[in-house]
């Protein structure tokens, strides 16, 4: 019977520490500049980060894609996620961030163009909040700095859901 007890009553607070866990996990993302603001994803979709080299236009393409480039011996559909995310387009895009293939249902080799490649950082799951309205579609969440909002995307949501 005692040992019934101590099993029972780990139950509960088990439960409790898997809450404390999610709010307090952590995860790391890759931060990066589109239009003067700063945006992330997380870090597991990323497989490197390359300067903009030629991209070469792909007629009746899709307006957020910019185009393919052959990268390593695979051809890489390059993405503006300016276009997909309704940014201003201030800035010209230096840097591409290249994403797993298998992160993509089709297995897809893409690249976004970014302007800038600020860093990779450890996000607390309790700093992100929902998406404002209804672009969860696009948007994981906010991330709540201290001095400034960063606005958490994911990549498989925006080219699957514009594709």
């Amino acid at each position: 019977m005692s040992n019934q007890q101590p099993t029972a009553a780990a139950a509960p607070r088990s439960a409790a520490a898997d809450d404390g866990e999610e709010t307090a996990r952590e995860i790391q993302v890759l931060e990066f500049e589109l239009g003067g603001e700063t945006y992330c994803v997380d870090i597991d979709y990323v497989s490197e980060i390359v300067d903009r080299g030629s991209v070469t236009p792909v007629p009746n393409a899709p307006e957020f894609v910019e185009g393919v480039m052959d990268l390593r011996g695979r051809t890489t559909s390059i993405v503006d996620p300016k276009t997909l995310l309704n940014v201003d387009a201030d800035a010209e895009a230096r840097r591409i961030v290249i994403f797993d293939a298998e992160s993509f249902e089709d297995d897809a080799a893409v690249g976004w163009l970014v302007d800038a490649v600020h860093q990779v950082d450890r996000v607390s799951m309790a700093d992100v909040e929902d998406p404002p309205m209804d672009r969860g579609e696009f948007i994981k969440g906010i991330v709540r700095r201290e001095e400034d909002l960063v606005v958490w995307v994911t990549p498989t949501k925006t080219v699957g859901s514009s594709a």
